[in-house]
């Protein structure tokens, strides 16, 4: 008998992504004491009624370390503290939004509806992907909606798990629909209306192209989608989230026993008027996080009274809804830890700077592409839409100029960049809303990330067509 004994292969565990966030944080740290600090002047302008402080181009400068504060041992750790404190407003509203819903499934009219939309619709029931996914995609496409359609995730994934799909496909209806919408922009008031104007380009100009574009990358998400939900119906072994715990447990056959009553009409009348009220807070009266969390209260409470619940019975159901978001939360407060590290050391523009300069040089032919990757790396460290508009487009407009590149198509690689990237970058909304959703990023990942390949070549070949026929 050999005296060898034979090594056990150990199987490697992806980390969590958690743990990959908090890296990042480390390495943003690491760069913090490494990348020249430096910064742009910044100018108020006026902006489609709103003043925004601009970056003004060709005012980079850098700073000296003594006058910033590179990220440190215990810094580092503290920058974990506060990003969440930074992302406070996110981290509450993924709180009330997962236990808002909880509550409103716990009710069980959500159970009813669906069971009885589930019998109406028979084996039909895949029309419910390209028309919610055109419905959110509009949405994010022309009015830039985001946030307004957080609420719509447990309803989606509760409806999604009933018919017997998973969760997964419920969120994919959802967050594609929106942000692909919102990638393929066409009137949207936060990247469109934003970048044209910073650039001297015609407001809202090049509306048709932007139409095909929409088109193009909406039906390209929905039949992903439609794929993902009859490989899984087909094979259940095959979904991405299989044995995970998800916001709604419900099966079709647990709705066999519910029935739609006068009590749960009205919980989803609740629903309604309320996403309404919302809607049109959010659009035309300026609300932001507080009244939609307020709202979403509210509208817990309102289904909560209509089923006859004690005060105590709201609470409980509540807070152990409000638990399923708690990994998301953090997460999102993590991430945020790294636009802490890189503001304390002020590398953030360095970033912007030396990006841009990378495409002075740039072939006409790759140099609307090498702006959309510009574009797309730009979104991790400015999640944000109009945020990013201010601070790259004085710089990238004027730069088209110099490589070729007309800046209706520098416009539309910005759109692109910062559109796509928000279902990518771990400091972008797709980690909000994967709390909300009860999703884990990694999960996400495996499911969009090939979709991701097949849009972004998407994205290059409509650059490539803009300037080939002018655009």
């Amino acid at each position: 008998m050999s005296a060898v004994k034979e090594k056990k292969k150990r199987k490697f565990t992806m980390p969590d992504t958690l743990i990959v966030v908090a890296a990042i944080v480390m390495l943003a740290a690491i760069l913090s004491w490494v990348v020249p600090s430096g910064t742009y002047e910044y100018q108020q302008m006026d902006v489609n009624g709103t003043m925004r402080n601009v970056v003004v181009n060709g005012t980079y400068h850098e700073v000296d370390k003594s006058e910033v504060v590179p990220t440190g041992f215990l810094g580092l750790f503290g920058a974990f503290y506060r990003g969440c404190v930074s992302a406070a407003d996110i981290i509450f509203v993924i709180l009330f939004c997962c236990g808002t819903f909880g509550v409103l499934v716990k009710t069980g009219a959500f159970h009813s509806s669906i069971g009885t939309l589930l019998r109406k619709l028979g084996n039909k029931g895949l029309l419910i992907i390209p028309i919610f996914m055109v419905l959110f995609g509009i949405g994010g496409s022309v009015f830039g909606m985001l946030s307004e359609f957080y609420g719509f995730y447990p309803l989606l994934i509760g409806l999604t798990v009933a018919m017997g799909y998973d969760a997964m496909l419920g969120f994919a209806v959802v967050a594609l629909g929106e942000f692909v919408g919102f990638m393929g922009a066409t009137l949207n008031p936060y990247s469109i209306a934003i970048a044209q104007t910073i650039s001297g380009v015609e407001l809202y100009s090049g509306l048709g192209f932007r139409v095909i574009c929409f088109v193009l990358f909406q039906g390209i998400s929905i039949a992903y989608v439609i794929r993902y939900a009859k490989k899984i119906k087909k094979d259940p072994l095959r979904s991405v989230v299989y044995g995970e715990k998800t916001i709604s447990t419900f099966t079709a056959e647990d709705l066999q026993s519910y029935q739609f009553s006068k009590s749960d009409g009205l919980v989803l009348l609740d629903v309604l008027v309320t996403m309404v009220i919302l809607m049109f807070g959010l659009i035309k009266w300026g609300w932001g996080y507080p009244q939609l969390c307020g709202l979403f209260l509210i509208m817990s409470i309102v289904a909560a009274t209509i089923k006859r619940w004690s005060p105590n019975k709201w609470c409980a159901e509540f807070i152990d809804s409000a638990k399923v978001a708690l990994w998301g939360a953090i997460l999102t407060g993590v991430a945020k830890g790294i636009v802490v590290v890189m503001q304390d050391a002020m590398i953030m523009d360095t970033f912007i700077f030396y990006l841009s300069n990378l495409l002075e040089n740039a072939p006409r032919a790759i140099s609307a592409q090498l702006m959309l990757i510009v574009q797309t790396l730009f979104n991790f460290i400015i999640p944000s839409g109009s945020g990013q508009a201010v601070a790259t487009m004085p710089i990238m407009a004027p730069l088209s100029d110099l490589i070729g590149v007309s800046r209706q198509t520098a416009c539309l690689a910005f759109q692109f960049g910062d559109g796509l990237s928000n279902l990518l970058w771990p400091t972008a909304s797709i980690v909000i809303v994967c709390g909300i959703g009860g999703i884990k990023l990694e999960k996400w990942y495996k499911f969009f990330m090939p979709l991701f390949g097949i849009l972004f070549v998407g994205q290059m070949i409509m650059l490539s067509i803009a300037v080939m026929i002018g655009f």
